[in-house]
């Protein structure tokens, strides 16, 4: 009795050191993914200088690169892909949960910096290197996506600001379009997440910010097509 007692949490000591090691493995991974976005996240935060305003040039310097960043990305999911067990995704996708929704962030600023449009959920998880369906493997989880698309709308809110700043009076107005239509697609969701919820009711104010910046170019003539308030037009 005693033997068999030993070998069975022998077993189980056995599985817990394998667990171990492999979420282990998942960290270093992570770690690296980590560090990548960083890199972008540092490239693209060159938008806001003031001294590159122009949109050719955010697009071929700072876009450009930073998709060269993401084939490192592309790389490290393949890694992390083959570690996971192909049924236990959710069993350790708290690992790479935010890192994701950062890199999703990330890839949907791109696309609108290069096309201003909304990127779609394939696309993200094409520059991810990750599969788009569930079914298909390891792939983008819905609420990672959402969650990116919600701090692409209070990066983009910053942005007009900082445009203001840097005399582009064109690029609020773009953003402000934008982000008034992200927050109405986001009001069709019933949202249950608790954490994906409480960063929508974050996307009021980030629409608020924009809609303000707007109004303020309105009343100083700034606005293209306006004139100051109180001032009559010839």
């Amino acid at each position: 009795m005693a033997e068999r007692i030993s070998e069975l949490f022998n077993s189980f000591q056995d599985y817990m050191n394998n667990e171990e090691e492999l979420r282990e493995e998942i960290r270093a991974i992570v770690k690296d993914l980590e560090r990548t976005s960083r890199d972008i996240v540092m490239m693209l935060q060159n938008i806001h200088n003031e001294n590159n305003v122009e949109e050719n040039i955010i697009v071929s310097q700072y876009c450009s690169s930073a998709r060269e960043l993401f084939e490192d990305v592309r790389k490290d999911y393949a890694r992390l892909a083959l570690v996971v067990p192909k049924d236990q995704y959710y069993r350790f996708h708290d690992q790479w949960r935010f890192v994701t929704q950062k890199l999703c962030f990330l890839a949907s600023l791109v696309i609108y910096l290069e096309i201003k449009v909304l990127v779609t959920k394939e696309t993200v998880a094409e520059m991810l290197g990750i599969k788009n369906r569930r079914e298909d493997g390891f792939h983008l989880d819905l609420e990672d996506f959402l969650m990116g698309l919600l701090q692409l709308a209070a990066e983009l809110s910053r942005f007009a600001v900082n445009s203001v700043t840097n005399g582009d009076y064109n690029r609020p107005i773009e953003i402000a379009r934008f982000v008034n239509e992200l927050n109405a697609g986001f009001r069709l969701l019933n949202l249950k997440n608790d954490s994906l919820r409480k960063r929508f009711d974050g996307l009021k104010y980030s629409v608020k910010k924009v809609e303000e910046v707007v109004y303020d170019l309105s009343i100083r003539g700034l606005k293209p097509g306006s004139n100051p308030i109180g001032q009559e037009t010839e």
